[in-house]
């Protein structure tokens, strides 16, 4: 799960079109600084990427809005993180900005989750639901103390890569190996929700809907 993936319910035929809204806009930002700005200068590069990346996430709110009817919570977040800090780094002149971003929504969703774990709530129960249907209160609660330790550690990674990586090696793991890492956490999660009641068989449809 990336840092603006929406931990919650997402129709299957838009899971595609959620999925692109979510990493779009890095990629764009990996893109752009990589071949779309002057070579030899990583400061100017970063400038370029930041200015897309604040481009790309508007469109992509812009895009759920209009084929999701919503803009999730946390695109919202993101996106206010990714203007304020893509400010910052234009205005400072200083890429260190854009690369802070990440701690602080996963900091903040970890806080939210152990939050909501020490008052005997399971948060991703609210936005989850119906995606994790059947699956018990335990499972839930299990399920987000697995991903608030997960966003603590990637808040801690985060600060150590930024503080022992240049900024090019750090976008390069953020885009690819971050994402990879989500993924298969997210996969490793399945036999733990498979023993609290969750089925990863689809329901069949009513005999009426299948007509239809």
């Amino acid at each position: 799960m990336t840092e603006a993936t929406a931990i919650e319910e997402i129709p299957k035929e838009h899971r595609g079109l959620s999925f692109a809204l979510d990493f779009g806009p890095l990629l764009i930002f990996f893109l752009v600084y990589k071949f779309g700005a002057p070579e030899g200068n990583p400061i100017t590069s970063a400038i370029y990427g930041t200015v897309a990346f604040m481009i790309a996430i508007v469109v992509a709110m812009i895009v759920s809005k209009w084929k999701l009817g919503k803009v999730s919570p946390m695109m919202w977040m993101s996106a206010i993180l990714i203007l304020g800090f893509g400010a910052l780094t234009i205005y400072f002149n200083d890429p260190r900005f854009i690369q802070h971003k990440p701690t602080i929504i996963y900091a903040g969703f970890a806080v939210i989750l152990f939050g909501g774990l020490l008052r005997g709530k399971a948060m991703l129960k609210s936005l989850l639901q119906a995606a994790f249907e059947g699956l018990t209160d335990e499972g839930w609660l299990k399920l987000s103390r697995n991903w608030a330790i997960f966003f603590a550690a990637m808040a801690v990674i985060n600060e150590l890569m930024v503080a022992t990586m240049s900024f090019d090696l750090w976008l390069t793991v953020k885009v690819w190996g971050v994402t990879t890492t989500s993924f298969i956490f997210a996969m490793a999660n399945i036999p733990m929700l498979m023993k609290h009641g969750f089925s990863v068989e689809e329901k069949p449809r009513p005999d009426s809907q299948d007509a239809a």
